[in-house]
């Protein structure tokens, strides 16, 4: 999916970024009660990209990452709703790229973005995972960082 796939969604949604993590899902929770109150609608978006290891190629199909990606997604998305109250409408995109820059590209067309502290990076113990750190020092609109667990 590309931008495109969004034609037609207002630059005053909230954008929220998903990778499945404990994190994300706080921060999905945190948008969606912030589209309530300010009647807005929830972008949730899940980026993918084949990972490169010096001389080595991934086993698995592009496509199945993909696949993967918007499992995750409609899944961590769901879970959250299900225990929301029903009202704020909510479009799933997932997107090929780094998911640093596909959020911030994201950003371009939101009046927020949300994302969580810390996601499925490899160093646990930092503060603020390099993905939010990104979007803080280069989104196109104010970025909220949440902590926690959902």
């Amino acid at each position: 999916m590309t931008r495109d796939d969004f034609a037609g969604v207002p630059d005053t949604d909230i954008v929220v970024g998903v990778d499945g993590s404990p994190s994300s899902k706080a921060a999905v929770r945190w948008a969606v009660a912030q589209a309530r109150h300010t009647g807005g609608r929830l972008r949730a978006v899940a980026a993918w990209e084949i990972p490169v290891y010096a001389g080595w190629l991934p086993t698995v199909p592009y496509d199945e990452l993909a696949v993967a990606a918007g499992k995750m997604l409609s899944e961590s998305v769901g879970e959250v709703l299900a225990s929301e109250e029903p009202g704020v409408e909510v479009a799933e995109g997932v997107v090929p790229g780094h998911p640093a820059q596909v959020l911030v590209d994201e950003s371009a067309h939101a009046s927020l973005l949300v994302v969580g502290s810390r996601g499925r990076g490899t160093f646990a113990g930092t503060l603020l995972g390099s993905v939010s750190q990104h979007c803080v020092q280069h989104a196109h609109c104010p970025v909220v960082v949440v902590r926690g667990k959902s």
